[in-house]
């Protein structure tokens, strides 16, 4: 399907859509469990608009990109959709979402001043805005407090050295077969955190050429290779891994950078007796750099369809689900955190400490690079830093080869951007 989606790229600016019909429900695509709980919440918007009628299909996250593809290819799009915001780049290059800019500011229920401004700008290319958040998610580290403390670690460090230091404290005092941190070598968003906490622009040039040779880069990738040349952090890919849950209580890692969706998962899978022994905390930043550090700005948005002949209803479908007082009743359905700043004063999200340090961490976000081929490139990091992980390459090499990937990757990008520059100067 990649392949598929770098050629629609090429087809785009001449793509022929169908407009579904003017009548029947606004069709609404949502993804995984947020496409079940979503389907709570519509009852009330039909109240609210007598004869609006809104029809929710849910695909499973593993479906959900194919889908929007064949969808476009087949000219059979919803009205409405959820969109992973780094998908959005991708469907504004193909001319397939609607520019919202306009609708927003003339609505009263979406405030651009109410969303964090990392996780608003995933939705804005060229100046242009795509996507409005829904939810939103990021990542920090969880870690077992009481580890730290018996390490003479009395909080969470603030900056990269004492985050080592600390892990090293902790793998001395747990001994053999206890690490200070986990980092599964098979993802890539950790590396790239550290990165963009770093200052790292990963893509150059308008996003023609990789920079993952840059200085800034490369202090990430190697405070990130050494936490595993030194032992602090076990090679271990997540297949590799048993039982996250069971190995964090045993206090095989005392440490974990990862994000919302684990709340709950800690809560129910730790035993009782540690339920006061974990906590989370903002990422520590590069030293000499401001705390907390830089984290990636993910989640979803909701987009409208070019092809949509109900743009005004499928937006009432957007204020609608935008609303604060919507986003928390999503929140408590499933544990999606509220893109809308004003609804973080909901009692049970403003008094809990733990999922406070996520609040802090979204007002320090950045999205990564805004390109469609994103996702192939973000694969390309984790394949070529593995290697390095497990001792079997040098990171030189390695970031030479990525570099290398990445120029073939965004080839087809440069020749579009190429043949629409020579085109404006006509």
């Amino acid at each position: 399907m990649r392949a598929l989606a770098a050629g629609l790229l090429l087809a785009a600016a001449t793509a022929c859509t169908r407009g579904g019909e003017s009548t029947g429900p606004v069709r609404l695509w949502a993804f995984g469990r947020e496409g079940e709980v979503v389907r709570e919440l519509v009852p009330e918007l039909e109240r609210r608009h007598p004869g609006l009628k809104v029809e929710v299909q849910q695909i499973p996250w593993t479906a959900a990109h194919e889908k929007l593809l064949t969808g476009f290819v087949g000219r059979e799009m919803p009205d409405v959709a959820q969109m992973g915001n780094t998908w959005i780049p991708e469907m504004a290059a193909l001319d397939a979402i609607e520019p919202l800019d306009a609708r927003v500011a003339a609505s009263a229920s979406v405030q651009k001043d109410d969303y964090y401004p990392g996780i608003w700008e995933t939705n804005v290319l060229d100046g242009v805005l795509y996507g409005v958040p829904w939810y939103v998610d990021t990542r920090l580290v969880f870690y077992r407090s009481d580890l730290l403390a018996a390490a003479g670690i009395p909080a969470m460090p603030k900056s990269w050295s004492a985050w080592r230091e600390a892990m090293v404290a902790v793998k001395r005092t747990g001994g053999p077969g206890r690490f200070g941190l986990l980092l599964p070598t098979n993802e890539w968003a950790q590396p790239m955190t550290l990165a963009v906490a770093a200052g790292a622009e990963l893509l150059s040039d308008g996003g023609r050429h990789g920079a993952f040779r840059a200085p800034e880069f490369r202090r990430a990738a190697e405070f990130f290779i050494g936490l595993y040349r030194d032992g602090l952090a076990p090679p271990l890919a997540n297949s590799q891994v048993a039982n996250l849950y069971q190995q964090m209580a045993a206090g095989e890692f005392a440490m974990y950078v990862t994000g919302p969706w684990n709340l709950g998962e800690f809560r129910r899978r730790l035993p009782e007796e540690l339920q006061g022994s974990w906590a989370t905390a903002p990422l520590p930043a590069p030293d000499g750099m401001p705390w907390p550090g830089v984290s990636l700005a993910g989640g979803s948005s909701l987009v409208v369809f070019r092809s949509s002949q109900r743009k005004d209803d499928a937006w009432k479908v957007v204020e609608y689900l935008s609303e604060p007082a919507t986003q928390k009743r999503f929140w408590a359905l499933c544990g999606d955190l509220p893109a809308r700043r004003s609804a973080w004063d909901e009692p049970a999200l403003a008094g809990d400490p733990k999922t406070a340090s996520f609040r802090l961490q979204l007002e320090h976000v950045r999205a990564t690079p805004k390109v469609p081929e994103w996702e192939q490139i973000a694969a390309k990091v984790w394949e070529r830093l593995e290697p390095v992980a497990r001792g079997a390459k040098g990171l030189d090499d390695s970031l030479a080869s990525l570099d290398g990937d990445v120029e073939t990757i965004l080839e087809k990008r440069r020749w579009l951007l190429d043949r629409k520059a020579a085109g404006g100067r006509k």
